[in-house]
């Protein structure tokens, strides 16, 4: 019986006051760097990661939330998928002015 290797996932969102990628940190505060997201390493974790998601949502503090996988790399987590490397990365064009100045709010 061959089984798949388990993928490092994350939780990410986000914020519903303004749109900003989020991701749901160790302590369970929704931080705005990808490198600073808890790193789910098993199944139990990323049920744990979902049920924080889902509640977040339910509060109304974030939307679009997703479990994605990510690559563990020297530099730190990188996402697989291209859409999540622009989300972690921030906007291919200059927008929101006034939220980037807030990006160092909390959610």
């Amino acid at each position: 019986m061959t089984t798949a290797s388990f993928k490092t996932k994350v939780l990410t969102a986000n914020r519903l006051t303004d749109g900003i990628s989020v991701w749901l940190g160790a302590n369970g505060e929704w931080v705005f760097s990808l490198k600073d997201a808890f790193l789910a390493r098993h199944d139990e974790a990323v049920a744990a990661l979902t049920a924080a998601g889902d509640q977040a949502q339910a509060d109304n503090r974030v939307v679009d939330v997703s479990v994605i996988e990510i690559e563990e790399t020297p530099c730190g987590p990188r996402p697989y998928r291209l859409r999540e490397r622009i989300r972690a990365d921030g906007p291919t064009i200059a927008y929101a002015p006034a939220a980037a100045a807030r990006a160092s709010e909390a959610a």
